[in-house]
């Protein structure tokens, strides 16, 4: 009788979860359905254009392009945009996201599948880029005349409203060839949108696989338009396809050249970061080496703020300064910890795990300070981290400070390097970077030499790993110091 009951529970259960995943595909379907007829409709629009960008989840960096976006609607507001800023934002993305995008920062968010990538087998497919065809889902945006699609890695310098007044499909030529699709202008178009749903679906040539190679081969004729120039009546919206000025979206590696921009193709507008991820200017280690960062941590702090950051990086200040205190009162205990049979064997062993804590005291903090922090306060939390893990190897292992902190020293004086503002150009300031680090390079090796020298003579004499119920501490400091 048991079994009967458990076999019918169990029955209605795998009924009620196969119910509710058909009701969850048919949701799915109907909602890409809706889209498909109608577009996707925002919510009470007040403009007739918009300025939109997407979001996504799926990366290890999620959270660094959260706080990108929220800066980069900051910042259009703050230059009193005449358009509504929109969301694309996928259905997996957090509520109290959207709830900070709609309700805090003042964006209108429309939720979206996924577009399925159907070029994602390609073998030189980027998986990050694997949801980035979401962004075709600006062509459906119907309630608006004219959409700036976006990438959240974009510094506006000033308004740029009178993109809205350009034809059905502008874009800039970064590459002298290729289009780039971090910022470009569109006309709404269900039309157009099926077509590009249709051309996914039958995989249209894409070099990349990724929303930039499946636009270049649907515009194919971008580069023979021509160049947009806004007309004098701001009402006006042009027809047909055009280039856009370089000025509208400037690629930051100009800047590193000359350290100064000489763009005087179009407006000076918006500066773009395409490139490495890991140097994308959100990150607080970009700068000085990419001084551009510096300008949008200043956007942000004049936006969003670093409040959400902040409680995390003073727990981390006050927990370093109490590594330095405890491990200096401590260093004669800590040393203790060693004794043991004296084994000429573990010499190697020895040195090696003085040189693994040396190095690790210089890479943890680098993986657990806030990545989207301010430059200055990332890197003197980091400065501060690495000086007081280097107490740890150095107090228990008895290690001479100066040797240990060496690359401590290097690692400031590189920052100073590259942070020096009288620099005639980036090509001077490169050869400066490469020519401290030549310089640094011997002390570097001559201090590894000092550290397991060192390491050596305490073995010898026994200091470290004394043999048992010996107190060898005391008369080798004795000798040593």
């Amino acid at each position: 009788m048991d079994l009967q009951r458990t076999m019918v529970v169990l029955f209605l259960f795998l009924s009620l979860l196969t119910n509710e995943t058909t009701a969850l595909q048919l949701e799915t379907e109907n909602t890409n359905a809706v889209v498909i007829k109608r577009g996707l409709k925002t919510r009470r629009p007040e403009h007739r254009n918009a300025y939109a960008t997407m979001m996504y989840m799926g990366t290890p960096r999620d959270y660094e392009f959260y706080v990108a976006t929220r800066v980069l609607i900051r910042s259009l507001k703050g230059f009193h945009v005449e358009a509504d800023i929109v969301v694309v934002a996928s259905l997996d993305v957090p509520l109290n996201w959207i709830h900070s995008l709609e309700e805090e920062d003042g964006a209108k968010v429309v939720r979206v599948e996924n577009l399925e990538n159907p070029y994602k087998k390609q073998t030189n497919f980027d998986n990050r880029f694997k949801l980035s065809l979401n962004k075709l889902y600006a062509w459906s945006l119907s309630d608006y005349d004219r959409v700036v699609m976006l990438d959240v890695d974009n510094l506006f310098l000033k308004n740029t409203d009178e993109l809205f007044q350009c034809g059905q499909f502008c874009a800039v030529f970064i590459n002298p060839c290729i289009f780039h699709t971090g910022l470009f202008v569109l006309q709404p178009s269900m039309e157009v949108f099926k077509d590009m749903i249709h051309e996914l679906q039958v995989e249209r040539s894409n070099p990349d696989g990724a929303d930039q190679g499946f636009l270049v081969s649907y515009f194919s004729d971008l580069l023979n338009q021509p160049l947009f120039r806004p007309p004098d009546n701001r009402t006006t919206a042009l027809t047909g396809h055009f280039r856009l000025p370089l000025g509208y979206q400037m690629d930051a590696s100009y800047y590193y050249l000359k350290l100064r921009w000489n763009v005087p193709c179009g407006p000076n507008s918006v500066i773009t970061f395409p490139g490495a991820v890991w140097l994308k200017p959100w990150y607080w280690w970009s700068w000085p080496v990419l001084p551009l960062g510096l300008a949008w941590h200043h956007q942000r702090r004049y936006t969003i703020g670093y409040s959400a950051e902040m409680p995390w990086v003073l727990i981390q200040a006050v927990l370093y300064l109490g590594i330095i205190l405890v491990t200096r009162l401590a260093r004669t205990s800590m040393t203790k910890l060693c004794y043991r049979r004296s084994d000429r064997n573990l010499a190697y062993l020895i040195k090696m795990v003085a040189l693994l804590l040396i190095l690790s005291a210089y890479i943890i903090p680098f993986f657990i300070i806030p990545h989207t922090i301010h430059p200055l306060i990332g890197w003197s939390l980091y400065l501060t981290g690495s000086f007081a893990l280097s107490f740890i190897p150095i107090n228990a292992l008895l290690l001479p400070m100066l040797p240990v902190l060496t690359p401590w020293l290097g690692i400031l004086g590189t920052l100073l390097v590259m942070a020096f503002p009288s620099y005639p150009d980036g090509v001077v300031r490169a050869l400066s970077v490469f020519g401290y680090a030549f310089c640094c390079a011997p002390f570097l090796w001559i201090s590894f030499g000092k550290i397991t020298s060192h390491l050596q003579v305490l073995i010898d004499k026994e200091v470290l790993f004394p043999r048992l119920g010996e107190s060898g501490i005391n008369s080798g400091i004795n000798k040593l110091y």
